[in-house]
């Protein structure tokens, strides 16, 4: 089994080094400039975080997630990695191409969320990888507490004589938000050495470790950025109380004082029918990115944060003049279980 790695402090503010950690991640990923998207929207400047490019099995933001928690697991001298997710879920994708490369098994359970899917549903897209990846899986019904149902596996699996290491939905606690609030620091040292300022982040917000890593992270080196998260399942408050309770213990494992639920920005105008499910400006987002930019976004998260983009855009959200950063989360590997639909679109 691979050995925790030994990675080099930030050039500035929060010392990472005291935290277990693995090296997966291709950092720092590139910020891009979206001139013809700009352009074709009419309105202020887009710039795109590449955490699509972040190396592990086609990319995507949990392996900066994982870094840490494989970190841990390592640590605790696991030899294994449970986790839960959404059946074309990026995360469990993620988690199981870690565990290959640290040397571990891989269980999971998939939680049949998405209604009205074809059979191939389950067989294509990111199941397709985690089966090239060598994990085990077991389905779920909708609507169960997946968390605990993946930890009651993972004391099964421990009374069997494994070592399991469990990791919740998303990589989403504050072990798994310490990757994003790396890339708040990440997003800043770009600033500091390039002098190009954002005035807005826009992401896709599900799971919550992602926006809640980030909005920690650039409260805690005392950069001035607000993340706007688009939400991909929950309404607005219920999001924004989720995203904000994880932000409070990942300062806490910080040591950095909390937040007001007012630093917390959630728009949940682009769910559509449900988790899963693109709506017709989930689509459209998809068209865009490929066709003005050569980008591929995926139809669950990233798809869902650029149409809020697109939207807020469109309806005067930002000045003319901001310049306006989107986390692109990954997960391109699912477009391929949505094949009709985007087939569909394109008439």
């Amino acid at each position: 089994m691979a050995q925790a790695q030994t990675l080099s402090r930030d050039k500035a503010g929060i010392d990472f080094d005291r935290f277990p950690r693995t090296a997966l991640c291709h950092s720092p990923t590139p910020i891009e400039a979206m001139p013809r998207l700009s352009e074709h929207l009419g309105g202020p400047r887009l710039f795109i975080k590449r955490d699509d490019c972040t190396g592990l099995a086609m990319g995507g933001n949990k392996t900066r997630k994982l870094e840490f928690l494989v970190g841990e697991a390592m640590q605790e001298k696991a030899d294994m990695l449970v986790t839960q997710g959404a059946v074309q879920s990026n995360h469990v994708r993620q988690t199981a191409a870690a565990a290959c490369k640290v040397g571990m098994k891989c269980h999971v359970l998939l939680e049949r969320r998405v209604r009205d899917r074809a059979a191939s549903y389950e067989q294509t897209g990111n199941v397709l990888l985690d089966d090239l990846f060598g994990a085990t899986h077991e389905f779920r019904p909708s609507g169960l507490d997946m968390n605990a149902e993946a930890q009651a596996v993972t004391d099964k699996l421990r009374e069997a004589g494994h070592r399991p290491y469990f990791i919740p939905g998303g990589g989403s606690n504050p072990t798994g938000a310490l990757g994003y609030a790396k890339c708040a620091q990440e997003i800043a040292d770009h600033t500091r050495e390039t002098g190009q300022n954002f005035d807005w982040l826009v992401m896709g917000t599900g799971s919550t470790g992602t926006q809640a890593g980030l909005v920690a992270g650039f409260e805690a080196i005392g950069h001035n950025l607000p993340v706007m998260g688009v939400s991909v399942r929950q309404p607005r408050e219920r999001q924004m109380n989720a995203v904000h309770a994880l932000t409070q213990k990942t300062l806490e494992k910080l040591g950095a004082e909390g937040v007001p639920l007012s630093k917390v920005f959630v728009d949940d105008g682009y769910v559509g029918e449900g988790y899963g499910i693109p709506a017709e400006s989930t689509l459209e987002a998809i068209r865009l990115l490929a066709q003005q930019e050569g980008i591929l976004l995926d139809p669950v998260y990233s798809a869902k944060g650029m149409a809020g983009l697109i939207g807020m855009v469109r309806q005067g959200f930002f000045k003319p003049t901001d310049n306006v950063l989107f986390l692109h989360t990954g997960g391109a590997s699912a477009l391929f279980a949505y094949e009709d639909q985007l087939r569909a679109s394109l008439k």
